[in-house]
């Protein structure tokens, strides 16, 4: 599909080489209304709806729910040697980056004027949650990134819930991950479980974790009473490129990514019109012997876009409006592009580093924001798993400094107990003073 239409919503100099079929963003009217009275349901009925909505949804009947350590160990035994090297590897990888996050929030305490002090505490969470998604295939990374985090900020209590269809490597991979407990409970039922709690599941205060569509808006519905760490669409792929750019390469990763759902949004934003035309044709190619181009496929047809912008500066226009999840840099200096962007959920910097490291093993986190979300949020973090709680204590001088401004303030607002809260200690501060 060639046209010359601008992407939709940019005002930049940026034309549509290939546009895209469809939106991304579908009613989810009646998807709202289901998990309204999912939730519901678990919120009355605890255990008794969960089991209903697991037999309903995912074809299930089980006799407890949470995974007892004999069959964590069964699943353990079950897993291929080299899958278990494999998953302890990248566990070990997201660790030492978490550690490394981790030691860069650091407490505060500081004394602004005499007397005053301020600070704040780097506080764990007490129990998160963590959804892990069963999928068409057993994503074995995916506990290691929302689970590993948790423990590695000291969270009291990691709890994972996970399909009860998943294959039992995901079980193992919870295990290994560090799962405090383990739920066979997936869907909104899931994440109602641990929003609300219910006889067996532990009420969480925060939930992290992507999911289908169900997940998504019930995660919206439940946020308030207990956290979250986002609202996560469909998976996004972009990227940049100049003419230097191998159209193979680029192909490849675009389809890479986009067999993960048929709604994945893949793109490429170049200045350089022959490499637009050669990765639509190498797409094309390899399609034709990608083993999941049925899902890869439909996802490039409707989603797929190929932009041709005027120059460096359109392209990195282009590139800060889509904000995509995951933004790879080919270009002839990529370190010194990468500095010029600012929206993207992760940024992978250069031909050697592609977004399937990261999905699997590197260390970065792979839960990331989609849908424009990289415009004001990063992705999941070791920081998601901690509040930081702010303190503050005063010496008389401090008294003397803040409470007159304190106490005139109060007295223009109209607020006369808060006028008498800030007199009653200078007061009291000048009769000891006096005495």
């Amino acid at each position: 599909m060639t046209t010359s239409n601008a992407p939709h919503g940019f005002d930049g100099r940026a034309t549509y080489v290939k546009a895209p079929a469809r939106d991304q963003i579908a009613d989810s009217g009646e998807i709202v209304g289901i998990v309204s009275e999912v939730l519901r349901n678990v919120r009355t009925r605890g255990d008794a709806a969960v089991r209903d909505y697991s037999a309903k949804f995912d074809n299930a009947s089980l006799d407890q729910f949470e995974v007892s350590a004999a069959d964590r160990r069964k699943a353990l035994d079950l897993l291929d040697p080299q899958t278990r090297a494999d998953t302890e590897f990248a566990i070990d990888n997201v660790r030492r980056f978490a550690e490394a996050q981790l030691s860069t929030i650091r407490p505060l305490d500081v004394e602004p004027i005499p007397g005053l002090h301020l600070g704040h505490r780097v506080i764990p969470i007490q129990r998160v949650g963590a959804y892990v998604p069963g999928g068409r295939f057993p994503l074995l990374s995916a506990p290691i990134m929302t689970i590993v985090p948790g423990k590695v900020a000291g969270c009291d209590e990691v709890v994972a819930c996970l399909p009860p269809n998943a294959h039992k490597a995901m079980v193992a991979g919870c295990h290994l991950s560090g799962a405090d407990r383990i739920f066979l409970i997936g869907g909104a039922q899931a994440v109602a479980a641990m929003a609300y709690g219910t006889e067996t599941v532990p009420q969480v205060d925060k939930i992290m974790g992507p999911g289908n569509a169900f997940v998504n808006e019930a995660k919206r519905q439940v946020f308030g009473p207990v956290g979250i760490d986002q609202l996560a669409g469909p998976s996004e792929i972009f990227v940049v490129a100049d003419s230097t750019g191998d159209p193979e390469l680029i192909a490849t990763d675009l389809l890479g990514q986009a067999e993960h759902d048929v709604r994945t949004r893949v793109g490429l934003i170049t200045t350089d019109r022959a490499l637009a035309e050669a990765t639509m044709a190498a797409v094309d190619r390899q399609l034709e012997t990608l083993a999941t181009a049925k899902v890869a496929g439909e996802s490039w047809r409707n989603y797929g876009e190929i932009v041709l912008c005027a120059d460096e500066a359109a392209m990195i226009a282009y590139s800060d409006h889509v904000a995509a999840e995951h933004l790879q840099v080919h270009t002839a200096d990529a370190q010194a592009f990468s500095h010029k962007l600012r929206n993207y959920g992760s940024l992978f910097i250069g031909e050697n580093a592609s977004v399937v490291y990261s999905d699997k093993n590197v260390g970065t986190n792979h839960t990331l924001p989609t849908m424009g979300a990289g415009k004001y949020t990063g992705g999941l973090w070791v920081g998601s798993y901690v509040k930081i709680a702010t303190y503050q204590w005063l010496e008389p001088s401090a008294i003397r400094a803040v409470a007159p401004p304190a106490i005139r303030q109060s007295g223009s607002e109209g607020l006369e107990g808060h006028q008498k809260a800030a007199a009653i200690r200078l007061d009291r501060l000048n009769a000891l003073a006096d005495a």
